[in-house]
């Protein structure tokens, strides 16, 4: 009997392709079933020029995947986990999150201890920049964008870049100078290193064939960073990021909200066995007792 076939909404960069692989490659081991990918061009490759809070934040590569299949030209989307809105648009499920890659962010360019004064590091994303300013208040910042190759290419021309260590990890790159920052000085963004794979609700065929690659340690760490996400408010355009650990029992999480120029960081890290309620507690600790509200108030 031939493998059953799915048609997997993707974007076209390097990294988006081998995260659709290694959904393929996952679901060709549990059940024999194919994958045939389409390419789906998103607003945040079209507009790669610019800074992604300019276009409206979370989303942006996002959407026109997520439309591939409420339209039937996909019967599944697969997502960076940390590219989704805290919110599942109607008619679409977060059906399956595979096991976990590395959840770290990566300087590459320059160790951060070695950064000269005044150094001047690119990223494109606001929680890595107050952070870095945070630790680094001598740093000056460049804005970073484009696919996985286009900025390791202007490494070269600074003294360092932020990117996530599982993008260079899944595209088996090796730069000659990387310095992987631990989660417990420096908070991820949610969903990182994580791949999420979404369907049409209704769905039920394929609701089952997916669950067969969900790994629940994982699944419940990016449930709890989702809720904690959703609790700020959505998508929060501060920069905010959270990570947990844990097994099937007890998790941890560790929650960041921050000023825009990194002046000012708030942190809470708290157990528990309920992935929405520990993440929306760790949120509404941040807002209610350590100032997160007046911070909310610096958004655009």
């Amino acid at each position: 009997m031939a493998a059953r076939r799915l048609a997997a909404a993707t974007r076209a960069s390097a990294l988006a392709r081998r995260q659709t692989d290694i959904v393929a490659e996952l679901l060709a081991e549990s059940g024999g079933t194919a994958i045939e990918p389409v390419v789906v061009s998103t607003v945040g490759d079209r507009r790669a020029d610019e800074p992604i809070h300019a276009m409206g934040g979370k989303g942006v590569f996002v959407k026109e995947v997520q439309a591939a299949v409420l339209d039937g030209r996909a019967d599944i989307a697969v997502h960076s986990a940390k590219d989704l809105p805290s919110a599942t648009p109607e008619g679409l499920v977060l059906a399956a999150v595979p096991r976990r890659g590395d959840p770290r962010d990566a300087l590459v360019g320059c160790r951060l201890a070695e950064l000269p004064v005044g150094a001047t590091v690119a990223t494109g994303s606001a929680r890595r920049k107050a952070q870095l300013a945070w630790t680094r208040p001598d740093l000056a910042f460049a804005e970073l964008r484009g696919n996985i190759a286009t900025r390791l290419k202007r490494a070269a021309a600074l003294d360092a870049i932020v990117m996530a260590a599982a993008a260079l990890q899944r595209l088996e790159l090796e730069p000659d100078v990387l310095d992987v920052l631990e989660p417990d000085a420096f908070v991820p963004q949610v969903g990182q290193g994580a791949i999420a794979v979404e369907c049409r609700a209704d769905d039920r065929a394929v609701l089952k064939t997916l669950r067969a690659i969900e790994h629940e340690p994982t699944r419940r760490a990016v449930d709890a960073e989702r809720a904690f996400l959703a609790e700020l408010g959505g998508d929060c355009s501060l920069p905010a990021g959270a990570h947990a650990i844990g097994s099937t029992g007890a998790l941890e999480l560790t929650g960041l909200l921050a000023s825009p120029d990194g002046r000012t960081l708030i942190r809470d890290t708290r157990r528990g066995h309920d992935p929405d309620t520990l993440g929306r507690a760790v949120a509404r600790h941040l807002l209610d007792h350590c100032g997160g509200r007046d911070l909310l108030d610096l958004t655009p």
